[in-house]
């Protein structure tokens, strides 16, 4: 068996950056950057009024100054003239600054009457003006690898760019393995079950990115499983759950192997999840994950993620190893490196669930955190501080 840290370079050395595809922004979201991209004009195009008012020259303004009032500005509508001395342009928020202004006095501060404006409150320093370019100039970059959010698709937009080069999405192909699997809303026999670990990591690597396709279950028999790889031929990663272990009627590392998968590692000293293999088969790269659904889950979280991350091009994500005060006593922790599914207390605590069975997916439902145990860890007494990882 080989430690959880050495297993994640094997899985990343079986994975790098995809190709780049262009998609119109609208569909960019959620997806990653893949070549830096320049803006097409400044940010605002002209210096803009940041208040409703009245613009003037600043040298002009003062406390019980008078000024007469020749046009007008709007969004969409500038002024065309030329502000001079004593003069205004009522203005709106977000019209350009008329020529030979260069202050905005809020409407707040001004009297009117007909044409004539008199600044009866203190003004104050702020000229209440957005310079040109000052959110952004034109040239200016978003730099790559980016995940792009929301926010990052709106500053897209005001940069005129109307398709965005992104990273091609990791094709995955999910296979799941076992005579005693059915598809939920199937009819199960008295020896069967709903499978289910395809379904949650499916929801998890979509999240991260992906695009996932669930195959047709395969069933214990050499010919099953050689079907379902060939369905899952050209895929980028290839995931099976289940199968993956020594019994009789595991199946999948031998039928991998007669179809040619160079085997990078079998069994990872970590607890759920020990009957872990990699390698890669013709252009794909696998993952047989373990069959119990939390073991795959958990597997999931350790290993496929930082893989989809590196297809994307993005940069390994350093987890976050939090701490907190454990809520209740542990006994010593086995040879395995062991996942515990705890939940977080309101005072900040940590609190292992006592049953870590890894087929309980109610238990990981309920879970938001994983405890870190390493190897041979020690009991464990309340109070003492715990490593864990957030669930999300």
């Amino acid at each position: 068996m080989i430690s959880v840290s050495e297993a994640r370079v094997h899985l990343l050395e079986l994975v790098s950056p995809l190709g780049t595809e262009l998609v119109p922004l609208a569909e960019a979201a959620g997806r990653v950057l893949a070549d830096d991209v320049a803006a097409r004009r400044d940010q605002p195009p002209f210096a803009a009024s940041a208040m409703d008012g009245y613009a003037v020259k600043s040298a002009e303004v003062e406390l019980h100054a008078m000024f007469k009032v020749i046009g007008e500005a709007a969004a969409g509508h500038g002024f065309d003239g030329t502000v001079g001395a004593g003069q205004a342009v009522r203005i709106f928020t977000g019209a350009p600054i008329p020529d030979g202004a260069d202050f905005v006095v809020i409407q707040e501060d001004v009297t009117a009457k007909g044409t004539l404006i008199t600044i009866t409150d203190a003004p104050g320093d702020n000229p209440n003006v957005r310079p040109r370019g000052g959110d952004f100039k034109n040239g200016q970059t978003i730099s790559a690898p980016r995940l792009l959010t929301p926010s990052d698709i709106a500053l897209l937009a005001a940069m005129n760019i109307a398709e965005v080069p992104v990273a091609r999405k990791p094709d995955i192909a999910l296979i799941s393995t076992g005579d005693e699997l059915v598809m939920p809303g199937g009819t199960p026999g008295p020896d069967q079950i709903i499978a289910s670990n395809t379904f949650g990591l499916k929801a998890m690597l979509e999240g991260l990115g992906a695009q996932v396709r669930i195959l047709p279950i395969a069933r214990d028999t050499h010919s099953s499983l050689r079907t379902a790889f060939s369905l899952a031929e050209g895929a980028d990663l290839i995931v099976t759950i289940g199968g993956a272990s020594v019994g009789d009627h595991d199946l999948v590392g031998e039928v991998a192997a007669d179809l040619g998968m160079e085997r990078s590692f079998y069994k990872v000293a970590m607890r759920p999840g020990k009957p872990l293999m990699a390698g890669r088969l013709d252009t794909s790269a696998m993952a047989g994950l373990p069959g119990n659904p939390v073991s795959a889950m958990v597997c999931g979280h350790i290993f496929l993620a930082p893989m989809v991350r590196a297809m994307l091009g993005l940069p390994p994500l350093q987890e976050v190893i939090l701490s907190a005060p454990l809520a209740a006593p542990l006994g010593q922790n086995g040879p395995r490196e062991h996942y515990m599914r705890a939940t977080l207390t309101e005072d900040g605590q940590i609190r292992a669930f006592e049953r870590q069975d890894s087929a309980l997916l109610t238990v990981l439902a309920e879970a938001d955190a994983l405890l870190i145990r390493p190897p041979h860890d020690p009991p464990r007494e309340i109070g003492e501080t715990m490593s864990y990882l957030r669930l999300i």
